[in-house]
C-alpha cells in the first residue's frame, strides 16, 4: 500500500519533511482501508527559505505479516524476503526522528512540519497501526500539511482535491512523470519536492501557514437537543464489545478528529449497551475517512461502520435536563456508572462505598442519582472522577457489597447519562394509549403455506430500510404484491434483521422479481433476492432457518402447532404498524383474568392509527423471529363501545384476549423450558375457551387438551 509523501515542518513554515510510504496491501485512494501494515518509508528534508534539501532516505519496515498483495508486489517490486531483514516500525520511526534532526542541523534549522500527498498516510495508516501496536507517535505526526489542498489553493484551476495525485500535480506543472527512472518511493518524494519548489516560485509565492491537525485525545462533553448536528458528520458503529467505552471507540478511530462529546453508546430497552454507537466527527471529510474503516477490527471483533443522521445522534446523545447539563459541565472527567444501588442509598453511602482512594470530583456534586418522574430512585447513579487513576480504583470495587446488594460499576459516557435520564424521566407513571381512530378487525387473508414458489426473500437489507424503501426497490413489481404481503423479519431485540419476505400474486411474478432485482442496490448495500415458497417463508418467520442444506425447524422442544395449523390464528393476528413501537409494553398486554370476567370477556379488537391502515405498510406479527406469541404484541385494547360495534359488524371468529396468553419478563438468561413448566406447575390450558371460536386441527386440539402440557408459540 502506498503512502502519500508527507512534508513535516516545525514552526509551520521553515522546514518540511516530505514523507512517502507504502503498505503490504492497497494504495492510492484505498490506502489504509484494508488494515495492512506499513512496509516502506521514504523521506527528505526541505528548507523553504533557502530552497535546499537534505539527504533522501529510504527505509523498509518489517511487518508482522509479510504476505504482500499482488498489486503491492507489482508496483513496489518488494519481496517478503527483503522485508524479513528490515527493522520493525517502532525502530524505523526512531531512526526517522534521528536522521531528520541530523539533516535539520546541517541546514541550520531545528523544527519541521509534516506535509503529505493527502490525509491517508497519517490518518489511516500511521496513527491506527501505532495505536494497535501500543506505542506513541512523536508530536510531529499530529500536525501536517496536505499537499493536495495546498496545491489546489496555489493553483485554483487544477483538479479537485479528491482527484489529485502526485502524477496529476506533476503533469499540471509540466514536470517529468516517468516513474520507472527511479526506485519505488524515490520518484514520488523527488516529485513532491519539485512541486513544492514550483509553489514557492515568485509567480506563486505560496506560504504554508495552516497545517492539518490530529487530536491527541478524545474530549468528553454534553450535547443539547437544541444543537444542530450535520448528518454528513455522523456514523453508526455496530458490533462493539459490550464493555467498550467512549475512549475505546475513539481509539478505534485514532487519527480522525471526533467532535467534542461525539461518541454516543446506544442502549437497549433494558438500559444496557447493545453493541452500537453513534459517532460525530468534526467535518464530512473525517466522516468519509471513518467509513473506510468498515469491518476493521477492535481486538478480535470486526466493527461495521455505516452512515447515520444528525437526528439519530441527537436522539441518543441530546438532553434537556438542567440537572444533567450542570453535572456534565465539568469537562474532561471520567464518568463511571453504578448500577444496583439500594433504593435507600444516600450520597454519603456512595461516597463511603468508593472510599478515599477514589475521590469524587466535587464531592456530592460529582454524584447524579437517576430517578423516576415521581422522585423514586431507580438504583442507578453516575459518578465523576478527575483522572483515570481514580476511575480505575473505583472499577476495582465492581460487585462489592453496599448494604445487602452488590454494586456493578462500568465506564460510561456523557451520551449514556443523557439516554438513561431521558428514558426514566420520560416514562409515564400510568401508561396510556393515544386515542384510537379506526377500529379494525383484520380481514381473514391467508398466508401462503404451500410449495408454490410465489414468494421472494430479500436478504442483506440495510438495517435502516423500511417498507417504503422496499416498495421503491421493487419498482414496477409493487403492483404484483399481495395485500399485506410484505413481512419484515425481526431479530431478538425486535429490530430489523436485514431479511424480508414478499408474497407475490403468482410464481411467475416472483421469478421475474428475483431475476430483475437480485443484487440491486438499496441505499449503500446490494440486496440479494431469491424465489421461495410460502412454506419456506413460514419456517423462517417462525424462527427456523433457510440455508443451502435445506430447512431447519424453529427451536421448539415441546409439542407445537404445525405450520398449517397456525392458520387458525389468522383472523386474530394483528399486523403491527410502525407506530405501535411507540406504545409502552404494558399497554400491549392483555388485562389480568379474573374469575368474574372470564365468562363475559368481550372479544378483542385490533386498533390501528389511521395512517397505518395502508395496503403494504405492515410489519408481520404472525411469526416474528425469534418466535413469540402473535397475541403478545399484536393487540391494543379498545373501548367497550367500539368493541361492540366492531363485533356486530362481522361474523369472523375472534380469540378471546383476556387471559388467553401471558408474557413473562425478567427471566434469567439460562432459563430452559423445564424451569418455565415447573414455574407453571398445576396450570393448564382451558380448551373450552376456544370451542366454537376457532377451527383447530386434530393435532392442535390434542395439544391443547393434554393435561399439564404447554404450547410453545
Amino acid at each position: 500500500m502506498l503512502f502519500p509523501p508527507v512534508v513535516m515542518t516545525a514552526s509551520h513554515s521553515d522546514s518540511l519533511v516530505v514523507l512517502f510510504g507504502a503498505t503490504a496491501g492497497a494504495y492510492g485512494a484505498k490506502l489504509g482501508s484494508d488494515e495492512r501494515e506499513l512496509i516502506l518509508l521514504v523521506w527528505q528534508v526541505v528548507d523553504l527559505p533557502s530552497k535546499k534539501v537534505g539527504t533522501l532516505h529510504k527505509s523498509l519496515v518489517k511487518a508482522d505479516n509479510l504476505e504482500l498483495s499482488d498489486q503491492c508486489r507489482e508496483v513496489s517490486g518488494l519481496t517478503p524476503e527483503g522485508l524479513g531483514k528490515a527493522e520493525p516500525l517502532d525502530r524505523v520511526l526512531q531512526q526517522f526522528s534521528q536522521l531528520v534532526s541530523s539533516d535539520l542541523k546541517v541546514l541550520g534549522r531545528s523544527s519541521y512540519t509534516l506535509c503529505s500527498d493527502g490525509q491517508l498516510l497519517i490518518r489511516q495508516v500511521l496513527h491506527p497501526e501505532t495505536s494497535k501496536k501500543n506505542f506513541l507517535l512523536s508530536d510531529c505526526f499530529y500536525s501536517f500539511y496536505d499537499l493536495r489542498k495546498e496545491f489546489h489553493t496555489c493553483y485554483p484551476s487544477s483538479a479537485a482535491v479528491k482527484d489529485q495525485t502526485i502524477k496529476t500535480m506533476a503533469e499540471y506543472l509540466g514536470l517529468g512523470t516517468d516513474e520507472t527512472e527511479e526506485d519505488f518511493g524515490v520518484w514520488q518524494v523527488k516529485t513532491m519536492v519539485a512541486i513544492i519548489f514550483s509553489m514557492l516560485s515568485e509567480s506563486c509565492n505560496h506560504i504554508f501557514t495552516e497545517p492539518e491537525t490530529v487530536k491527541y485525545k478524545y474530549e468528553t462533553g454534553p450535547c443539547s437537543k437544541s444543537e444542530t448536528v450535520d448528518s454528513e458528520t455522523v456514523i453508526r458503529a455496530r458490533g462493539l464489545p459490550w464493555q467498550s467505552s467512549d475512549q475505546d471507540i475513539a481509539r478505534f478511530f485514532k487519527g480522525l478528529n471526533i467532535a467534542k462529546g461525539g461518541v454516543a453508546l446506544c442502549l437497549n430497552a433494558q438500559g444496557r449497551r447493545n453493541g452500537e454507537a453513534l459517532v460525530r466527527f468534526v467535518n464530512s471529510e473525517q466522516r468519509d475517512l471513518a467509513l473506510e474503516r468498515h469491518k476493521h477490527h477492535m481486538g478480535s471483533r470486526y466493527i461495521e461502520v455505516y452512515k447515520a443522521t444528525g437526528e439519530e445522534f441527537l436522539k441518543i446523545a441530546g438532553g434537556t435536563s438542567n440537572e444533567v447539563a450542570q453535572f456534565l459541565s465539568k469537562e474532561n472527567q471520567v464518568i463511571i456508572r453504578m448500577r444496583g444501588l439500594p433504593f435507600t442509598a444516600t450520597q454519603e453511602d456512595v461516597l463511603g462505598f468508593l472510599g478515599p482512594e477514589c475521590p469524587v470530583t466535587g464531592g456530592k456534586e460529582g454524584l447524579l442519582f437517576v430517578k423516576y418522574p415521581d422522585g423514586r430512585p431507580t438504583g442507578d447513579a453516575f459518578v465523576l472522577f478527575s483522572c483515570e487513576e481514580y476511575a480505575q480504583n473505583a472499577l476495582k470495587k465492581h460487585k462489592e457489597i453496599l448494604g445487602k446488594r452488590y454494586i456493578e460499576l462500568f465506564r460510561s459516557t456523557a451520551a449514556e447519562v443523557q439516554q438513561v435520564l431521558n428514558r426514566y424521566m420520560s416514562t409515564p407513571l400510568i401508561p396510556t394509549l393515544p386515542t384510537p381512530i379506526i377500529p379494525v378487525i383484520p380481514p381473514p387473508y391467508t398466508i401462503a403455506t404451500g410449495s408454490a414458489r410465489d414468494c421472494v426473500r430479500l436478504r442483506g437489507l440495510p438495517y435502516t430500510a423500511g417498507i417504503d424503501d422496499i416498495l421503491e426497490f421493487m419498482g414496477d413489481a409493487t403492483g404484483d404484491i399481495k395485500p399485506h404481503g410484505v413481512h419484515m423479519v425481526l431479530n431478538q431485540q425486535g429490530r430489523p434483521s436485514g431479511d424480508a419476505f414478499i408474497q407475490m400474486k403468482s410464481a411467475d411474478k416472483a421469478f421475474m422479481v428475483a431475476q430483475k432485482c437480485h443484487k440491486k442496490m438499496m441505499k449503500d448495500r446490494y440486496v440479494e433476492v431469491f424465489q421461495c415458497s410460502g412454506e419456506e417463508m413460514n419456517f423462517v418467520l417462525m424462527g427456523g432457518t433457510l440455508n443451502r442444506s435445506g430447512l431447519s425447524p424453529p427451536p421448539c422442544k415441546l409439542p407445537c402447532l404445525s405450520p398449517p395449523a397456525y392458520a387458525a390464528f389468522q383472523t386474530a393476528a394483528a399486523v403491527i404498524p410502525a407506530e405501535a413501537a411507540l406504545y409502552q409494553p404494558q399497554a400491549l398486554l392483555p388485562a389480568t383474568r379474573t374469575p368474574q370476567a372470564t365468562a363475559a370477556a368481550p372479544p378483542a379488537v385490533t386498533y390501528y392509527p389511521a395512517q397505518a391502515a395502508q395496503l403494504y405498510m405492515n410489519y408481520t406479527a404472525y411469526y416474528p423471529s425469534p418466535p413469540v406469541s402473535p397475541t403478545t404484541v399484536g393487540y391494543i385494547a379498545a373501548p367497550p363501545g367500539a368493541v361492540a360495534a366492531a363485533a356486530t359488524a362481522t361474523h369472523t371468529p375472534i380469540l378471546p384476549q383476556p387471559g388467553a396468553l401471558v408474557r413473562m419478563q425478567g427471566l434469567p438468561y439460562n432459563t430452559g423450558m423445564k424451569e418455565i413448566l415447573s414455574f407453571f406447575q398445576g396450570y393448564q390450558y382451558a380448551p373450552d375457551d376456544y370451542n366454537g371460536l376457532i377451527q383447530l386441527s386434530d393435532q392442535a386440539r390434542s395439544v391443547l387438551q393434554a393435561p399439564k402440557e404447554w404450547v410453545c408459540l
